[in-house]
């Protein structure tokens, strides 16, 4: 009962406030509150969403992206297939990055060393990634921004002011310069070095922790289809339900 009348009350103070007033948050945020929701007028679409998400049972599809921020392929895979997949299927895809890909560590006795492909400028881009991560639930849009971008490392700091403006960038390089930084990467080294099969390139995906040819073609061709297809509840409206 309780429920009815919130949606209720939510919808009449979404005409009352004549639908969208302004909306300064990017999509991603834009059901996170009642404010937000009405402010960018998609009220009723966050309302049925969220409805759906409460009545989902079937577990989401489990997409974990193994790459390094300075790669070309990646960048371009994780900017133009899986921010555009996860923007849209949020509520069906579980998402985890992984910033390490060709990496090498070793140990000096006090801290872990690493190496990188494409060299120190992406050990640092790699590590600022991590370190996002672990600080903010934004991580995400924010390294989409940064791999979107003619210079991943020069606009880091831009990415982190535009989408989550609430974290402080002396903290995140206290992070990349200090040891949880260097302990988070060694996580990284440890889930990169654990993959059955081991990875042979960048981007390698696992799907619900599984990765083949056949999976790793579909998810590079179009993740979206494989997610729709390999989720196992409900249609979503994305991927053409009701």
């Amino acid at each position: 009962m309780k429920g009815a009348i919130l949606v209720v009350l939510s919808a009449l103070l979404y005409i009352q406030t004549g639908g969208c007033a302004s909306c300064s948050y990017p999509p991603f945020k834009w059901c996170s509150s009642l404010t937000t929701a009405i402010q960018c007028g998609v009220l009723k679409e966050c309302l049925l969403s969220n409805f759906t998400k409460s009545h989902q049972k079937a577990d989401k599809v489990d997409v974990v992206v193994y790459y390094e921020s300075m790669c070309p392929a990646c960048r371009g895979y994780m900017s133009l297939m899986i921010f555009p997949t996860w923007v849209m299927l949020n509520d069906i895809m579980s998402l985890t990055v992984v910033p390490y890909g060709n990496a090498e560590e070793t140990f000096d006795g006090h801290k872990y060393i690493f190496e990188c492909q494409h060299g120190e400028e992406e050990c640092l881009g790699n590590m600022i990634q991590t370190c996002l991560l672990n600080l903010t639930k934004s991580a995400f849009p924010v390294i989409f921004c940064m791999e979107s971008s003619r210079g991943a490392i020069k606009s880091a700091k831009a990415c982190v002011e535009i989408y989550a403006p609430e974290l402080d960038w002396d903290t995140i390089m206290k992070c990349v310069n200090g040891d949880l930084g260097n302990q988070l990467m060694h996580q990284n080294a440890l889930k990169t070095k654990a993959l059955q099969p081991p990875h042979q390139y960048v981007p390698w995906v696992t799907i619900n922790g599984v990765h083949t040819e056949e999976l790793q073609e579909k998810a590079m061709t179009s993740l979206f289809t494989l997610v729709c297809s390999m989720y196992k509840g409900t249609k979503s409206p994305a991927c053409g339900g009701s």
